[in-house]
């Protein structure tokens, strides 16, 4: 069982094993074992002398120290920190609104990308990659080819991880309206209060008075 294991998680793309020392590695916030199966939402940090290794179906992706990412399947989504990228199957890193993806998707690719202090910095060490830039917090769309780069084999290039910032909205559920807030409740409360005792408490000026 335990040969067959990586075996059988290797048929499935969406799978991988993390590799590690076990000292200062961590999954989901918990200590990780030197091998361990790795799925889709995974969350994966290396602390201060740490390094671990993600492999997967003709990818490899080795963490270095003081790193967090999130395992996507077919994208690392870089939260902080520094990654090397080995893959014939187009494996992909995101940082923020910047995504990277090696050009060719048959043969192997070697990339490396930093995201340090909110700037990423990519370097395509062996063949071509891409770099897409996209609406903030945000996937660009399938096939779009807008606001792409080419980073070429020996090159590096640098882009803001918060490319698309100003775009960002806050969403609605996240603001408590004023209306809603307890001083506006009171406030209400008191107009209306004060309001209806003014109506009823005028003995000799009935709202509707029957006398002209």
């Amino acid at each position: 069982m335990i040969a067959i294991l990586p075996v059988s998680l290797f048929a499935d793309d969406t799978a991988a094993m993390l590799r590690s020392n076990g000292v200062n590695v961590f999954l989901n916030q918990r200590p990780a074992p030197p091998s361990v199966a790795l799925f889709p939402n995974d969350l994966v940090e290396t602390r201060k002398d740490a390094v671990a290794r993600i492999e997967s179906n003709g990818s490899t992706a080795d963490i270095a120290p003081e790193t967090m990412i999130q395992f996507e399947g077919d994208e690392l989504v870089l939260d902080h920190g520094r990654l090397s990228v080995h893959t014939m199957r187009g494996l992909r890193v995101r940082v923020g609104c910047v995504t990277i993806t090696p050009q060719n998707l048959t043969d192997w690719t070697y990339y490396e990308v930093a995201d340090l202090e909110g700037k990423v910095n990519v370097s395509a060490i062996q063949r071509d990659v891409y770099i897409d830039e996209h609406s903030w917090n945000t996937r660009p769309v399938k096939g779009s080819t807008s606001n792409r780069a080419t980073v070429h084999e020996g090159e590096q290039k640098s882009r803001s991880e918060k490319c698309g910032a100003d775009l960002k909205s806050t969403p609605t559920d996240a603001v408590n309206p004023i209306l809603n807030s307890p001083w506006a409740i009171g406030a209400g409360v008191v107009a209306v209060g004060a309001v209806a005792c003014f109506a009823l408490c005028q003995n000799n000026n009935p709202i509707s008075p029957t006398k002209p």
